[in-house]
């Protein structure tokens, strides 16, 4: 499937870390990262994941902890970091989307959900940004989402933290671009992830999802992971501060 894809010759042995990038979207990002020969390491929540991807590639280096958790999140990058170097690309993936109804979220809740969706990509440039200074340059890739842009329903808090995400990609571009590091934002449609395909993707949403798509096929991970491989290459070397849509035309 991805052998008339681009090859990057600029990735190759680029340091690149993923979060969340043990399965779905982001598994799919460290495949692509891993196929342009950068050395590539993740991590992930997810141990049994993350160990099956790792042995898939090669034993490409991970490290478990929950992003949630700022100080674990610090040590598993410098645990990276000794393993293959200061990073030069930086993908923060990790989310998670599940639904909840506005009449039920708690103060608890919500304050989980930003920490889940939005809090650690802060703390993950904090991480990685003075090394790509002393580098020279770098490139972030955050994650975002076009719930928001559709005016998508059912989960407030996970679309209220994704529309944040670009509020910090736009400023973070704007503090970092005199180091000629480069921030952007990927803004996935609904992608067809085993999780999605599990828990949300019934017949009666996929046709009602697939008229309000200008092209007329499921996006398939893959795609998401092609963006983002472009935006950490040199090609992409005057993109910043900028969306980046893979949503089949749905807004």
């Amino acid at each position: 499937m991805t052998d008339h894809f681009a090859h990057y010759p600029s990735l190759a042995d680029k340091v690149v870390l993923v979060t969340g990038g043990a399965s779905g979207i982001g598994a799919e990002i460290v495949r692509a990262f891993a196929a342009q020969k950068a050395r590539v390491g993740f991590i992930d929540l997810d141990g049994q994941a993350s160990a099956q991807l790792s042995e898939e590639l090669g034993e490409v280096p991970y490290q478990c902890c929950d992003l949630r958790d700022i100080e674990a999140l610090k040590q598993a990058f410098a645990a990276l970091r000794k393993k293959l170097g200061p990073a030069a690309v930086l993908v923060n993936n990790a989310a998670r989307d599940d639904r909840h109804d506005w009449r039920e979220v708690t103060p608890e809740y919500w304050d989980d959900r930003m920490d889940t969706n939005l809090r650690h990509q802060f703390f993950a440039i904090q991480a990685v940004a003075p090394d790509m200074i002393e580098m020279g340059g770098g490139s972030i890739i955050n994650m975002g989402s076009n719930s928001w842009w559709e005016a998508g329903g059912g989960f407030p808090a996970y679309a209220t933290a994704k529309a944040a995400v670009h509020g910090l990609t736009r400023t973070m571009a704007r503090d970092l671009g005199k180091h000629r590091i480069r921030v952007n934002a990927v803004v996935p449609g609904w992608i067809m992830t085993e999780r999605q395909k599990t828990l949300w993707a019934t017949p009666q949403a996929l046709e009602a999802h697939l008229q309000n798509q200008c092209l007329p096929d499921l996006i398939d991970p893959v795609y998401v992971a092609r963006m983002v491989i472009f935006l950490a290459s040199d090609d992409a070397r005057m993109c910043t501060a900028s969306n980046f849509m893979v949503e089949a035309g749905s807004i």
